[in-house]
């Protein structure tokens, strides 16, 4: 079986999987709202703040891995076994959900995830949103890292969704570092070279890193043209933030007391928020414990 094979089947193993536990009624939970979210880094900011906006009354866990960074170049099997440990970091939490807020290991490792963490704790991946990018026709670009860019998991995904669409691949090397850091130096440039490689005409990029919906103003002002229509920016946190509070019978409910709680853990022990996070506004109102305002520069179905 080749790698394109099994991409295709890991993808509808996977969404066999989630129509599966959705059927499932959830059971009655006792106590707070708890979800938590898993990444190398702080990509899973944007995820964790889409969260907070639908229901800021909900405890978070962030459990990230800043001792392994970046899992870009690692083997998919060193991706997975740290992604099982970052997980299990943040089950220890006794969350109802966890959001895989990562690209990079939605692919390699979300089978795994849901093998040991079982039926009972719902796991929801991060898919690069070119299925709502494509509904609204081309031509689109999928702004992803380089690892990501051009494999046959986003290749599949393409020719699923936007198969006789004029797609554009552009591996931003560089970006997902820099936003990590919060170097705006390294961000500009990053966000300028990619820019320069993407078609002038397209009407819609997939951000397929959650650390590009961190930047997204910085994107949009690249790529916007004075003489084309306002660009539309697809990324995936407010869908997998929904997806959690469906697979566990909850319901947005972003008029509820803005008492969250905040746990964060890096590489197995509890901290606070990295300063690099306290960067971004998505950050600074988490630790605030505050209502998340949505960025409006990002654009999803």
């Amino acid at each position: 079986m080749d790698e394109k094979t099994r991409d295709r089947d890991g993808r509808e193993r996977h969404r066999r999987q989630a129509k599966e536990a959705a059927a499932v009624p959830a059971p009655p939970r006792g106590g707070r709202l708890k979800i938590a979210l898993m990444d190398v880094g702080i990509g899973l900011l944007a995820a964790a703040a889409a969260v907070r906006r639908l229901r800021p009354d909900a405890d978070l866990v962030l459990s990230s891995d800043p001792d392994g960074m970046p899992w870009g170049p690692r083997t998919p099997q060193d991706v997975t076994a740290r992604a099982l440990t970052v997980a299990e970091a943040a089950v220890a939490q006794r969350p109802d959900a966890l959001i895989v807020a990562c690209n990079t290991a939605s692919v390699h490792a979300l089978t795994a995830l849901r093998d040991r963490l079982g039926p009972d704790l719902p796991v929801i991946g991060t898919v690069p949103a070119i299925k709502p990018a494509a509904a609204d026709g081309g031509p689109i670009a999928v702004w992803a890292t380089p690892a990501t860019t051009g494999s046959a998991y986003q290749r599949g995904l393409i020719e699923e969704f936007a198969p006789e669409m004029s797609v554009t691949e552009v591996a931003c090397s560089g970006l997902s570092d820099a936003v990590e850091y919060a170097d705006e130096a390294a961000i500009g440039r990053a966000v300028a070279t990619a820019a320069a490689r993407t078609p002038h005409e397209v009407k819609a990029v997939v951000l397929g890193c959650t650390h590009y919906e961190l930047v997204a103003p910085h994107i949009r002002a690249a790529l916007q043209h004075p003489d084309r229509p306002k660009l539309a920016l697809h990324g995936s946190a407010e869908a997998v933030a929904a997806q959690a509070l469906r697979r566990i019978g909850e319901r947005p409910a972003p008029e509820a007391p803005a008492d969250g709680g905040l746990t964060v853990i890096l590489s197995g022990r509890k901290s606070e928020l990295p300063a690099a996070a306290l960067r971004y506004d998505e950050g600074r109102r988490l630790r605030a414990a505050g209502p998340v305002v949505r960025r409006e520069v990002v654009h999803e179905r």
